[in-house]
């Protein structure tokens, strides 16, 4: 009886790439690194981390036309005309707290 078997999989090249070069720093083996995947698989009788959509679509001033720019710039204008604002140190925290910074 075999001790192993062989998985197939199909990857991005990149993502397979980036993948091995932080394993390498870790000095897991992606063999290593996907066999600790399925026993959390396992263990956990799922996937071992949550798997969701994200709350909202972070926005990027690179991605944007100087319209959709304008149009974010109005509606913080308009939350804060309407008094929708909080103290940046409260902000910030929240950050590190969400974070972990």
């Amino acid at each position: 009886m075999a001790k192993t078997t062989n998985i197939y999989v199909r990857l991005e090249p990149g993502l397979k790439e980036e993948a091995e070069a932080i394993l390498a720093q870790l000095g897991i083996p992606v063999s290593n690194a996907v066999n600790i995947f399925l026993k959390q698989v396992v263990m956990q009788r799922g996937l071992p981390f949550d798997v969701k959509l994200p709350e909202a679509k972070l926005l990027s001033i690179a991605n944007m036309s100087k319209e959709e720019l304008n149009a974010e710039i109005e509606k913080g204008y308009a939350d804060f005309i309407q008094g929708n604002v909080r103290p940046a140190l409260e902000v910030f925290a929240d950050i590190r707290k969400n974070y972990g910074i």
